[in-house]
């Protein structure tokens, strides 16, 4: 009875040991990804703010995009318009595609933005043969998943084009990132952080 015991006893704290370093392990991959999660969107935040301060530096404007609030973060779980609506919230999810090796989708659906708002005929002629070469063409170098009859119409479109030219594309890409990537980047182990509250200190939790 005492033998059974004594190897009980060696097997629990056989397991234990072997569990602690797993426990550790984790922690490093989470402590990795994270890290990883903030250099990304460090790039993206800054790209955001370079190209901000080309655009206001007649107007003498500048402006810093700081870490959301919990609660501010939080909103984004409401609908897929309210991230993209933040600067910092677009530049996380656009961090989080890059993880998944699919940041073709909203750097396309960010050039229709760009490209809807341009007045310049001879702009908007560029800018489309531009995105045409980079996400629609076959073998484009960041080629986005729509279908032949789409690309075929584009082809035609840009001939002369218009401000609606790439709407069927966008509308299928802002869908595919809306129902897949978008519910993905929600349970993400940065999205989660970024809604953790920080814990109260002791000075703030005796008063």
């Amino acid at each position: 009875m005492q033998s059974a015991l004594l190897v009980a006893v060696r097997m629990e704290r056989g397991s234990r040991r072997r569990s602690e370093p797993e426990e550790a392990d984790k922690g490093r991959m989470k402590r990795t990804i994270i890290k990883d999660w903030k250099t990304r969107l460090s790039y993206f935040l800054q790209n955001s703010s370079n190209s901000n301060k080309r655009k206001s530096k007649k107007a003498g404007k500048h402006r810093n995009y700081f870490r959301p609030s919990p609660e501010e973060a939080q909103l984004w779980s409401e609908a897929f318009d309210e991230l993209l609506a933040n600067k910092y919230g677009l530049a996380a999810f656009r961090a989080f595609l890059k993880s998944e090796f699919c940041e073709e989708n909203i750097e396309f659906w960010l050039a229709c933005e760009d490209f809807k708002k341009t007045k310049s005929p001879q702009k908007l002629t560029s800018k489309a043969k531009k995105i045409y070469n980079d996400f629609i063409e076959k073998e484009a170098p960041k080629e986005i998943n729509i279908d032949f009859q789409t690309k075929s119409m584009i082809a035609q479109n840009i001939q002369g084009p218009t401000h609606t030219c790439f709407s069927a594309a966008q509308k299928r890409v802002y869908s595919l990132m809306e129902n897949n990537s978008y519910p993905r980047f929600l349970e993400s182990e940065f999205y989660q952080e970024l809604c953790k509250k920080a814990p109260l200190s002791r000075a703030a939790q005796g008063t």
